[in-house]
């Protein structure tokens, strides 16, 4: 059998065909999200002028149905333009290369999220892994025997054995610090280093952060990746370390919770308090500008007839506009 990988081509004995939409299937786990942003609008547009140029690439499931494994924004699409078959290729895969070929077929998009990265890399390298322990003692062996799975996903997708391992490892956060990685709350080292913490440890920093309202740098992630380790972390300890004034925050405004109480109820909790302290500041901000607008401008003294603008002969050093 031709194994076209990601290509979205008939290989030989493949065919365009048309498949109802009803007997289309995401790929089951799809680490890839699929949004109503403006890219999806785009993609809509081009569809409702030129039709679907690019055929999805789907495998047949034993139910009588289809598991997508290329298309699944090209089938969003057309659902939003009321298609009611779309054009596929049908590929005949085990589940370990419909793994490979849906990872592979969706590492070409513009953007991609750290945790559809992490997820992505995730499945395939438990795939391949798969696939190797299969293939051990068999006639043929590995065609990238020496190599480790690392090593070959990093070739294949321009990354390094390094920076690759690092992606798995941060398939290991919790959903509540993925969307903070996600969302550019915390950078990807810390989120790296953070992924060493136990689940219930991670749940714990993310109260932490909420608390303090500050990400750990990359030193404090892994100061508590140490105390982890030791068995000496606790919350106590997070909220201190994440208290820390890091380097390059030296002008950060740092209020006690004994003086901001002063000021609020005791049941408020910290998040409730800055969002209450931002509205404030909007109303402030709000009033400062209107006070502004109605101040009326000064009227210009007039220059007594005769006299020389002496800033003017100073900027010019003496001298005449010629």
């Amino acid at each position: 059998m031709n194994m076209p990988g990601n290509d979205n081509k008939p290989g030989d004995n493949e065919r365009i065909v048309e498949i109802e939409m009803e007997r289309l299937r995401p790929f089951h786990s799809h680490p890839f999200k699929v949004k109503d942003d403006q890219e999806m609008k785009d993609l809509i547009d081009s569809i409702s002028r030129y039709g679907i140029l690019t055929p999805l690439v789907v495998r047949p499931l034993p139910e009588g149905v289809y598991e997508i494994i290329s298309g699944h924004r090209r089938k969003h699409a057309a659902q939003q333009l009321g298609f009611r078959k779309l054009p596929v290729i049908i590929r005949v895969l085990t589940d370990e290369d419909a793994v490979v070929s849906m990872v592979d077929s969706n590492m070409h998009r513009d953007k991609i999220l750290p945790s559809e990265k992490a997820f992505a890399y995730k499945m395939k390298y438990e795939a391949m892994k798969q696939k190797v322990g299969r293939r051990k003692g068999s006639r043929n062996g590995h065609v990238n025997k020496g190599k480790k799975t690392v090593q070959i996903m990093g070739e294949e997708a321009g990354e390094s054995p390094k920076q690759l391992q690092r992606y798995l490892k941060i398939a290991e956060l919790i959903p509540e610090l993925m969307q903070m990685l996600d969302q550019g709350e915390i950078s990807f080292n810390p989120a790296f280093e953070s992924a060493f913490l136990k689940p219930e440890e991670q749940q714990e920093l993310v109260q932490a952060i909420r608390f303090v309202h500050s990400t750990p740098s990359v030193s404090q992630a892994q100061r508590m990746k140490k105390m982890s380790k030791e068995g000496t972390l606790t919350p106590a300890k997070m909220r201190s370390i994440l208290s820390e004034v890091k380097k390059g925050e030296i002008n950060r405004v740092v209020f006690k919770n004994e003086q901001l109480y002063q000021f609020f109820p005791k049941e408020h909790t910290a998040a409730q308090i800055k969002l209450e302290i931002l509205e404030i500041l909007k109303l402030w901000q709000a009033q400062t500008s209107e006070k502004t607008d109605q101040k009326p401008a000064k009227a210009k003294r007039g220059r007594p007839a005769g006299r020389k603008n002496k800033t003017k002969d100073q900027n010019t050093g003496g001298r005449k506009n010629g």
